[in-house]
């Protein structure tokens, strides 16, 4: 006795393989976030070190804006 005739049969298969690829995509997209999440946390000992040393402050100068200077126009003598 059989269930499924052979179009039944392809169609449910298609829809297997297309569900586990469906599938095998989100894991591997959950796994990537994961893992960046994982490389980008910060081991603890490093923040103990970074709140013992004092802030250094920098100082900036800002740079004066020159007026630019322009050269005279050329002049364009046009044949007749």
């Amino acid at each position: 006795m059989e269930l499924l005739s052979v179009q039944g049969r392809g169609a449910l298969f298609t829809i297997c393989v297309f569900l586990i690829a469906v599938i095998i995509v989100h894991i591997t997209k959950l796994a990537l976030i994961g893992w960046r999440a994982y490389k980008k946390r910060e081991p603890k000992k490093q923040e103990e070190k970074t709140e013992a040393q004092e802030p250094v402050y920098y100082l900036v100068e800002k740079k004066k804006k020159t007026s630019p200077q322009y050269k005279k126009p050329k002049k364009f003598k046009f044949q007749k």
